[in-house]
C-alpha cells in the first residue's frame, strides 16, 4: 500500500531535479527545522545552563554538519537517483553515492543533526525534547514505511545494500562491501 504513495520522478534534467529538491527541502527545513523548534522554544522557553563549548561548539558542529550533509544529499538525489526526496517525485534509481555508502539514512541523520544543534545553541530544554522525539519518530518512520517501501521498490538491490550499511550509525570498521 505503501509503494502507490510513491512516484518514481519523470524529470530528466539534473538541474531540474536539484532545484525541485532544493524547493521541496526549504519547505520540510522550514517547518521541521525551523518552524516547529521555534513553537517548541515558545512554549517551554527555559534555558538550560550549558557550558559555552558545548552550546555553542557542539551545536554549531551539529547544525553546520548536519546542514552540509543534507544539502550533498539533495544532490546525491538528483544526480544519482534521478529524482527528489519527495515521493511524489521520488529516485528512480537506489542511491548509494556519497552520506549513502556511510548510512542508509543520510538525509534524516543531516536533519536531525540541525534539530539537535539547535536545541544545543539555544540551550533550549524544549528544543531538545522535540528533537528527541522527531528522533523516535523518524526511526519508526524509516523502519515501518520507508525500509518496506524501498525493498519493494528496487527488491534484491535494496537488500544488498542494507547489508552493507548501517542504518543511523557509521561503522567503525573499513571493510567495503563487495
Amino acid at each position: 500500500m505503501a509503494s502507490r504513495a510513491i512516484r518514481p520522478s519523470t524529470t530528466q534534467s539534473t538541474l531540474a531535479l536539484w532545484f525541485k529538491s532544493l524547493l521541496n527541502a526549504l519547505l520540510f527545513f522550514g517547518l521541521f527545522m525551523v518552524a516547529l523548534p521555534a513553537v517548541a522554544y515558545r512554549l517551554l522557553p527555559a534555558v538550560l545552563s550549558l557550558p559555552r563549548w558545548l552550546s555553542l561548539g557542539g551545536g554549531g558542529v551539529l547544525f553546520t554538519g548536519g546542514l552540509l550533509v543534507w544539502l550533498a544529499c539533495l544532490d546525491a538525489f538528483s544526480r544519482h537517483g534521478h529524482g527528489t526526496p519527495f515521493p511524489l517525485d521520488a529516485p528512480r534509481d537506489l542511491v548509494t553515492a556519497g552520506f549513502y555508502r556511510v548510512v542508509r539514512n543520510p538525509i534524516m541523520v543531516g536533519e536531525l543533526a540541525v534539530i539537535w544543534g539547535e536545541g544545543l545553541m539555544f540551550s533550549s530544554p524544549a528544543i531538545l525534547l522535540y528533537a528527541a522525539a522527531v528522533t523516535l519518530i523518524a526511526h519508526v518512520v524509516v523502519i515501518r514505511i520507508e525500509e518496506p517501501e524501498l525493498r519493494a521498490r528496487f527488491g534484491a538491490q535494496y537488500d544488498d545494500y542494507c547489508r552493507q550499511v548501517p542504518r543511523w550509525v557509521p561503522s567503525l570498521s573499513l571493510r567495503h562491501g563487495s
